[in-house]
């Protein structure tokens, strides 16, 4: 069934002019201020995890419409877990019947899923979903959307140091022979590019335990708009402003800027 968005949420933005050389392969994106969107209009902080969706998929259509190639989304973070009962139930059945419902739009663009996280913490009917919603996009060669559940930066650390301190131990590595390359093989992230940009909606400045080790030379782009209102043209602008800027790494480059027309 073709993806169509609620009518609220569709935006009709067309990519502005983006030089082509420059698109980020890799883009992030923490999607914060779905309770305070619903707290605005007096409903409950599922609603605004419900409004928040659309937007999510309209992100997509704008990745695949320009050339990203790999979009990382945080939709649930470790810390998440100490939220209300409700709130967290309610965000388990919004993803199951996402995935149901989404798998068929994620086909017809040749989307290919991924999940990063602690999934085996996850109610077992989320996993089931999320496994099957993996297998069925596996052979597509497009865009890869990278889901962030039950995930924080530091947990993916701990958990690399924990893989890395076991094959030290078992003789497997020596320790001399640790270097960035190797703990960056250890993350869930492995073989996916560094994001070369994060956007982040709903004004926070800090990145929210997010990607810590992919980020280290990122550029950060944040939003004041909340999340249920993120359109296709936030994303456009966010490319643009990072076309705008010089990504040194440290260094000192000649290149020149660009230039808003």
């Amino acid at each position: 069934m073709k993806h169509k968005k609620p009518e609220p949420h569709w935006s009709g933005a067309k990519p502005p002019a983006i030089e082509k050389s420059q698109i980020p392969k890799h883009v992030a994106v923490v999607m914060d201020g779905n309770g305070r969107w619903a707290k605005n209009r007096g409903l409950k902080r599922t609603e605004g995890h419900k409004a928040g969706e659309a937007p999510l998929f309209d992100m997509v259509e704008g990745a695949i419409e320009i050339g990203v190639k790999e979009l990382s989304a945080y939709a649930f973070s470790t810390e998440n877990w100490g939220r209300p009962k409700e709130e967290v139930d309610g965000l388990m059945e919004l993803l199951v019947n996402t995935l149901k419902k989404e798998i068929s739009m994620l086909q017809e663009k040749n989307v290919k899923l991924r999940v990063i996280g602690e999934i085996s913490s996850l109610p077992e009917n989320c996993q089931k979903n999320l496994l099957d919603a993996i297998s069925e996009t596996s052979g597509n060669t497009g865009l890869n959307l990278i889901i962030a559940l039950s995930y924080s930066g530091r947990w993916e650390i701990t958990r690399a140091m924990q893989e890395i301190a076991r094959e030290v131990a078992e003789g497997r590595i020596k320790p001399e022979n640790i270097d960035e390359k190797l703990i960056a093989d250890h993350l869930n992230t492995a073989r996916i590019p560094d994001p070369e940009l994060l956007i982040r909606s709903g004004g926070e400045m800090r990145v929210s335990n997010f990607l810590l080790w992919q980020i280290a030379y990122t550029e950060l782009f944040v939003t004041q708009k909340l999340w249920p209102d993120f359109r296709k043209e936030d994303l456009y602008e966010a490319i643009c402003a990072y076309q705008r800027r010089e990504r040194r790494f440290g260094k000192v480059v000649d290149t020149p800027r660009l230039t808003a027309s």
